[in-house]
């Protein structure tokens, strides 16, 4: 969802636990379904298969210990420093079996008991599988594995209750404080993400919120300062991690044919993230 300071990795085998994030990224160990249109849409509908862009083991990045990400294909933002954006469509995922994923994920429950991990759903947009979403959530939870979800919030009104109730930690993208600096930067309205984060407050929800710092767009103080503001208001936020934006994905969006808007750009500088890290300390707020 949100640019990192480390490159995706796919993992293959318990063996590779990296302690950051490494090139590449796949289905590797997760046999794609080919079935008639008919009945794949008709699965899809029930949640059994999901179109999964990649999935990776790591630690340290994607929530506490080390992690199996998943990263599911669809999103409905078009944010200009995406740095996935081959996961914009669900069509250009893999069919994957929820059945397949779970005993994958099943393979790693050692690993979690020892690190303290679990699972993470990531994308693209998760919640823009909401079925498939809920689903593997509530298989992880029976295997007794921590579950997390990084997500904008945009789709938060797809989230039901009960899927919450499987979520022991969000990974929140809140991508500006100024709706109209939100709405140039991904395409789309703040209100959504800001009503998600408040529900989840609401629901004792732990959440971690993430803010992507990219120079001349979401940098200015005024715009940190309303993003902080809104998340001291939040109970349930434990830490807010400050992401420098740059340049990992530039190739993908050249690959794909997409004009991309920030190719001149600069990541900030030391001691403008020190800055905005600042902005939110100075609010009591946990930040790194």
């Amino acid at each position: 969802m949100t640019t990192t300071t480390a490159p995706r990795v796919a993992a293959s085998t318990p063996l590779e636990l990296p302690s950051g994030r490494r090139a590449g990224a796949g289905t590797a160990g997760l046999a794609p379904v080919d079935l008639p249109r008919t009945e794949m849409f008709a699965r899809m509908r029930a949640g059994e298969i999901g179109s999964v862009h990649s999935w990776e083991l790591v630690t340290a990045v994607d929530g506490p210990g080390t992690r199996m990400t998943v990263f599911l294909a669809g999103c409905p933002l078009r944010c200009l420093y995406c740095h996935n954006p081959d996961t914009w469509r669900m069509r250009d995922g893999k069919a994957v079996e929820l059945d397949t994923l779970v005993a994958r994920l099943a393979r790693y429950r050692g690993v979690f008991e020892a690190t303290g991990g679990g699972l993470t759903v990531s994308g693209g947009e998760p919640l823009q599988q909401p079925v498939f979403l809920a689903r593997l959530l509530r298989a992880a939870k029976e295997l007794g594995i921590h579950t997390a979800v990084d997500t904008s919030g945009f789709l938060g009104a797809a989230c039901t209750d009960e899927m919450l109730d499987d979520i022991d930690l969000v990974l929140l993208d809140v991508k500006s404080g100024d709706p109209d600096t939100y709405r140039r930067l991904t395409g789309r309205a703040l209100a959504p993400t800001l009503d998600f984060s408040r529900r989840l407050a609401a629901r004792g929800v732990e959440t971690w919120v993430r803010f992507v710092l990219v120079p001349g767009l979401t940098d200015d103080v005024e715009n940190v300062e309303l993003v902080a503001e809104h998340v001291a208001s939040l109970a349930t936020v434990s830490r807010v991690e400050v992401l420098p934006f740059h340049q990992m994905g530039r190739d993908k969006w050249a690959s794909l044919g997409v004009p991309y808007e920030l190719e001149e750009t600069e990541p900030p500088s030391p001691e403008l993230v020190e800055r905005v890290r600042g902005q939110f300390r100075a609010r009591g707020l946990v930040t790194y």
